[in-house]
Parts: C-alpha cells; structure tokens; sequence
C-alpha cells in the first residue's frame, strides 16, 4: 500500500500526464466521436475527474463542494449503481459543458483531493480507491491517444498528432521458438504490496502441456505475405462471426492502412507514414489475429501460456490479442458497491489481451495484468504472437 506522500505525487503525475496529451489538441479537437466506441477527450478529462469526486472527495473530504450536480449524468461511464448518465454513443453531442469548462472542474477536484490527502487522515480503505483512481486515469490515458487517433485517422487530412510519439519500435532479433515444459504453474498476481486489478486476484496453480511460443511478435512484412496469399478470402481460415464480419465491412487489411499509388501506407500519430515492414503489425482484431495464426498452421498463445513465457521475451508495444475468454480466475470476488462493476461485469464475449502497447501509460503494466476487448476491436495497438 503506498503512503499519503507516494500518493501524492501519483496523483499529481498522473493528473499532469493527462493534460500533456491533451495539449497537442486544438480546441476542436476535444469534442469529436466517429463511432460509439471512440469518446471525446473533452469526455475523458471529464470522466476521470468525475471518478475521484464520486468515489472519494464526496462522502468522505470535509466540507467538500460539488462543482456542478449535473456533471455526474454527463461524466459517469458505465457505473450503473452510482447514477444515471448520458448514452455512450452521445458523449459527442455535447457541445457544453465547454473544454473551458471541463479544465476548470479537473482544477477545483484536483485541488480538493490534494487538500484532502495532505491535512486528513484517510483511511487505507479510501488511499486505496484514490490508487485505484490513478491507474484508472493512466487507462484513459492510453485510450485518450488511441481514441485520438482514431478522431485524426478518419479525418481526410491524416492530421499529424505529435512528431515525437514513436508508435513503431523495431523487434531487431531473430525469431526463435521458446520450449515451455509440461507442468503446474502458478497464474496471477500475489503480491500484496504491489497495485492490480481485482481480475488479477485469485493466485492460482494451473497445469500447461508443453509448448512452444515466440520471442517475436508478428511484423507488417508476414502479415504482408498472409494478405498476398489472400487470407482475407480463405473461408477456412475464419470464424463464421468473423467471416461474416470481414464481408460485411469490406476488410481486407489492418486498420489505418492505405494503398497509395499502389504502395502501403499507415496511418500514425506522426501522420501518413510508409508502412514499415519490420514493426510489429498492429490494429488488427481477434478475428485477423486468429486467421494469421490459422494460415501459418499455429496458433494464439492462451493468456496462461503467455504469462509463463512471458519473462524470456520483448514485450511491451502491442497489446497480444491470446486464445482466452475474459472469465474470473478461481477465488475471484467483486468489490462491493459501484466499484464492483469495475471488471467482473464484462466477463463475457470478449477476449483477453496481454502486454500492454506504446500507448500504455508509464509504470501501469505488468505481466498478470489482463486487458480484454470484443473480437471484432482493433483501434487499440493490438498484435498477436505465434504460439504451437
């Protein structure tokens, strides 16, 4: 558990993170959501503000003043229990409250929580919702950049986002094949001392077949190869759902790629860039990464073979799509309350995501932590790696 002290300054360098994102942003960029799954990073800032006067400053800070009732119904997410809100699809419909506006709520609950922590004496209960608060906004931050991308790469401009954002890090070793013994392994997190998520929890011994899986995740260059030996045509290779899915929006490669004057290109952060064919492919969804690994006669590793291997190779640049259905571990239980719908409400129909990408947040991954999305997703930095 950390310190008042430690708190602090992870709340206050998060807090900062936030808002240096958001800086390379134009006024009109802030408001704009292509589709349901995408929000305005006027929502954003909003939203992981709202999270820490919901759940902490409201009920517990002395004196506390709510800077505006109606903030709530806009701001809240998906906490059913803590209130009505906007339907998500909405959140871009929003013109007020003003960018402005929103600055200045994120400044009065920033203010009020620092107060909080530096002359009361918070219960470790309540230290431990303002640490859950922090790596809750580090989320919205990776989302911030990926639902920014997705903003400026449906734009017919391919705005440049930022010069400096590297979205493309070079795996520049052989590819081998990593031999994981038959045996009982130990799955989870375990460490009191150290953040997770409650979908971490419940340590567990689980029994693996030996396997093999790579050092390397899959590069543009393959899946080059998959797309010219038409993959995305080989009913085979696919679920029905993602057959179905690949016909009816007329998907035959990666999202963000385009063909120009017969050469690829990719959209990035950067702008429109040629397509490197060393990075790791990326913005791929379960149903591409599943076909890849059907085409080249293997598969996607489960999450439980990837967290055993996972401390003899690189990771770290894409999220790894694996073989597993998002479901609890064994000994699981959800918090009470409205924290409770955090994780374990989702355990259905999504598939779990291991790693982390270049958009995840400073020091908020590590090897048990377990992203999930639906099959069809792929505006986050999703690859995949080969297992067999």
């Amino acid at each position: 558990m950390m310190t008042s002290r430690e708190l602090i300054q992870l709340f206050n360098d998060t807090r900062t993170h936030t808002e240096h994102i958001c800086s390379f942003l134009e006024t009109e960029d802030y408001v704009v959501q292509p589709v349901v799954d995408v929000s305005p990073p006027k929502w954003h800032l909003g939203h992981t503000t709202w999270f820490f006067e919901e759940f902490v400053l409201k009920n517990n800070a002395p004196d506390y003043q709510i800077y505006d009732e109606r903030y709530a119904y806009v701001f809240n997410s998906y906490y059913e229990s803590a209130g009505d809100k906007v339907v998500r699809s909405d959140r871009g419909n929003l013109s007020r409250p003003t960018v402005s506006d929103v600055y200045s709520y994120r400044k009065h609950v920033t203010d009020a929580l620092l107060k909080y922590l530096k002359k009361e004496n918070p219960s470790e209960k309540i230290l431990e919702v303002i640490e859950l608060g922090c790596h809750h906004e580090k989320q919205h931050q990776e989302l911030l950049l990926t639902d920014i991308k997705y903003i400026f790469g449906n734009n017919p401009l391919h705005p440049v986002y930022s010069e400096d954002f590297e979205e493309n890090p070079i795996q520049d070793f052989p590819q081998e094949w990593l031999e994981v013994k038959e045996g009982v392994y130990e799955i989870g997190h375990n460490k009191s001392k150290d953040f997770c998520y409650d979908n971490e929890l419940g340590f567990h011994k689980i029994y693996l077949h030996s396997y093999q899986i790579s050092n390397k995740l899959v590069t543009n260059k393959e899946y080059l190869e998959f797309m010219a030996d038409g993959g995305y045509l080989q009913v085979l290779l696919w679920h029905a759902e993602a057959w179905d899915w690949i016909n009816l929006h007329e998907i035959r490669s990666p999202f963000y790629w385009h063909k120009v004057e017969g050469e690829w290109q990719q959209y990035t952060l950067k702008g429109l860039k040629p397509l490197n064919p060393d990075a790791p492919v990326t913005h791929l969804s379960y149903y591409e990464a599943f076909a890849y690994a059907q085409w080249k006669g293997m598969r996607l590793p489960t999450e439980f073979e990837w967290e055993v291997a996972q401390k003899n190779f690189e990771w770290g640049s894409r999220w790894e799509w694996t073989e597993s259905a998002y479901s609890p571990y064994p000994f699981y239980t959800k918090e009470p309350g409205a924290l409770g719908e955090y994780n374990g409400k989702f355990m259905v129909n999504q598939k779990v995501l291991r790693g982390g990408s270049v958009a995840t947040a400073r020091n908020h991954t590590r090897y048990t932590y377990r992203n999930f999305f639906h099959p069809h997703l792929r505006w986050q930095f999703t690859g995949l790696r080969l297992a067999k």
